[in-house]
């Protein structure tokens, strides 16, 4: 995944695909419904270190110093805490040769850190949800061992009574995941459609998302996955988690060129929407 704008930008496009019907088939394995696991840290690219050499080598010292401390789980955190990395991120125009997850990562830890949601953990979820999520084919629900995407939240519940406990536990973190990735980065878009034509609004998305992260954090393979305690802290504090999203969101429309950055596709579309409730 290239520059990162393309990224966010492909977040921004999801609002505004239109999709099928319900039972629409699906022929593409990349399509297949994923299980989020937080393993951002673990995935960064030759470009990222690159990238946080050139940023923090003078402050931590030479460039082999630097991959040796990268490489040891406990100081990679803090140096990824760095405010410095932060703001390079966010201050430098144009397209960054880094991969979504660095990007990501260290801007939802931040974000995260200011609303008190302290587990980095968490934070590499959340960003490896981004991540997936900025593929649109990612986004579909397509049950394992099945063709067919589901596009809407009640055909995914309804789903729900016929499938077997895997599947079901994935349909259940899908929810979570696709109610909070809507609810936290388009939330003036579901206020507005909400006011303007009756649509669901945020504390549809809450309730919705925070149950169904919290049945899935109870199944027994949330605790075999070891993703019980993050699938339960969403479900717990899903509206703040929802609202540091939203600063981040509000942070990258706002930035770059114009003619350039990721506002410019949002407004293209928005009135276009496809109905993903």
């Amino acid at each position: 995944m290239g520059a990162v704008f393309i990224s966010w930008n492909a977040l921004c496009c999801l609002w505004n695909r239109k999709p099928g019907r319900a039972g629409r088939e699906v022929t593409d394995e990349i399509s297949i419904m994923k299980m989020i696991q937080p393993n951002c840290r673990v995935q960064f690219t030759a470009a990222d270190v690159a990238f946080i050499i050139e940023i923090l080598g003078a402050k931590i010292g030479a460039r082999q110093c630097l991959i040796q401390l990268l490489a040891d789980e406990d100081t990679r955190d803090l140096i990824l805490d760095d405010e410095q990395l932060f703001h390079a991120l966010l201050e430098r125009r144009g397209c960054l040769q880094i991969s979504a997850r660095l990007y990501f990562y260290v801007l939802v830890r931040r974000v995260f850190q200011k609303a008190d949601l302290p587990d980095r953990r968490l934070a590499d979820y959340v960003a490896e949800l981004l991540t997936e999520f900025s593929e649109t084919r990612r986004q579909e629900c397509v049950p394992p061992g099945q063709t067919f995407s589901l596009d809407y939240f009640f055909d995914m519940v309804a789903a729900l009574q016929t499938t077997d406990a895997r599947t079901s536990f994935l349909l259940r973190m899908h929810i979570g995941n696709q109610s909070l990735f809507l609810a936290g980065v388009f939330p003036d878009r579901i206020r507005s459609r909400a006011e303007r034509r009756g649509f669901p609004d945020l504390s549809y998305y809450e309730s919705l998302g925070s149950t169904h992260y919290r049945l899935a954090g109870e199944h027994p393979l949330a605790h075999r996955y070891q993703v019980d305690g993050i699938l339960l802290t969403l479900s717990e504090r899903f509206q703040t988690t929802r609202r540091a999203l939203n600063d981040l969101a509000e942070r990258l429309l706002s930035l770059g060129d114009p003619d350039f950055g990721p506002l410019p596709i949002l407004h293209n579309g928005a009135g276009t929407g496809g109905e993903l409730v």
